[in-house]
């Protein structure tokens, strides 16, 4: 295959080349159940505390190599949407992952949904229905503005959740540090940390290609390769001092369906508890926005090439909506845990078949044998 690169937009900030895309990338892994704690608990806890930290930094590792191989193999062939990177990588069989990827949107968008309903019967005592129409409305309403409207929220919000989580671990610290020193001193067998590690990145790591439509400010591959590496650490940081702070309450918080609310009870600051729940709804917000505005993006490319024209707001807004409505009622009949438990380790492996081992064979290769690099113009 003959790799051509699309051109570059002029005067990309440092900010645009290497931190976006990491922002964006962890913008999209966050969701539900990072943000509650509930994946943590779900993916890292069976195995102990010393043993989920371990699964955590491999997942992390993961992330950062096929974070670096994606974002590179995207400027390479000038594929900024995903649609137009698998039917680079995988050529016919593109459709493959197309029918994953809608899989993997209706399963998060629905845990999105549920974490929502669960934050504001938690926080608020609302009905789960009232937060989970709350982040729909949101989401449609800044995919409704497309690429500038998703950076800006990536870029503020970010912003607002490492200071939270920095808060967070401070206070965690003073008030749980005992607890906390006593359970990494346990001796707990780690088994299934590594199976763990990579069921967690699999699934997440599809977030590569839901943010390719921010990779459009990259310059050179030095560029795509450096912002990769970088992806990995910037979502996985939050996460992993989230779960030693988890540890002070090993093993029985893994029972909880919020173990971030668990955790702020004890805390009992009633102000800080409102601004985490804040931030995970925040949070929500961006992961949901990426997922759709993927979407978007693949069915702007093709209405651009069909029709000579841009993706209307309104429709934008319609596909939105749409795909929101469906997830609602997908996350008031299944509830929190279930999906997260029964569907994510099947998407996982679904998504590590069609995705990582066709992007390091095949990907890996093209980009190794394609010569030098096109220089942008």
């Amino acid at each position: 295959m003959t790799m051509a690169t699309a051109s570059p937009q002029t005067r990309s900030s440092w900010f645009q080349r290497f931190l976006l895309p990491g922002f964006a990338f962890k913008a999209v892994v966050i969701g539900g159940g990072y943000a509650t704690g509930r994946e943590l608990v779900e993916f890292f806890m069976p195995s102990g505390p010393w043993g989920g930290i371990a699964a955590m930094v491999l997942a992390m590792a993961i992330w950062s190599v096929v974070c670096a191989i994606t974002f590179a193999f995207a400027r390479a062939s000038g594929a900024y949407d995903y649609r137009s990177f698998f039917e680079r990588l995988l050529g016919p069989a593109w459709i493959v992952f197309e029918i994953a990827y809608v899989l993997f949107v209706i399963l998060i968008l629905a845990v999105f949904g549920a974490a929502a309903g669960a934050i504001g019967t938690a926080v608020l005592g609302m009905p789960a229905i009232v937060g989970t129409l709350a982040l729909a409305m949101a989401i449609a309403l800044v995919a409704t503005f497309g690429n500038s409207s998703v950076e800006r929220l990536f870029k503020y919000v970010s912003f607002l959740l490492y200071g939270v989580y920095a808060l967070f671990v401070v206070l965690a610290l003073s008030r749980f540090g005992g607890p906390i020193s006593e359970k990494l001193a346990l001796s707990v067998p780690a088994d299934g940390w590594a199976i763990g590690g990579l069921t967690y990145a699999s699934y997440n790591v599809v977030g590569a290609v839901v943010i390719l439509p921010m990779l459009r400010h990259l310059t050179s591959r030095r560029d795509a390769v450096v912002s990769g590496l970088i992806a990995g650490p910037l979502a996985m940081l939050p996460a992993l001092l989230f779960f030693v702070c988890m540890s002070a309450f090993y093993p029985e918080i893994a029972h909880e369906t919020l173990p971030s609310d668990y955790m702020l009870q004890q805390l009992d600051i009633p102000i800080f508890h409102l601004l985490f729940q804040l931030m995970i709804f925040a949070a929500l917000l961006e992961s949901g926005t990426g997922s759709v505005h993927a979407i978007n993006e693949r069915i702007a490319t093709v209405w651009r090439t069909r029709r000579g024209a841009d993706l209307s707001r309104r429709a934008r807004a319609i596909i939105a909506s749409v795909l929101l409505v469906g997830c609602i009622f997908a996350a008031d009949r299944f509830g929190l845990i279930a999906l997260i438990a029964s569907g994510y380790r099947v998407l996982a492996y679904t998504i590590l078949a069609v995705y990582i081992l066709p992007l390091l064979t095949i990907g890996l290769y093209r980009l190794l044998s394609g010569g030098p690099e096109t220089p942008a113009a």
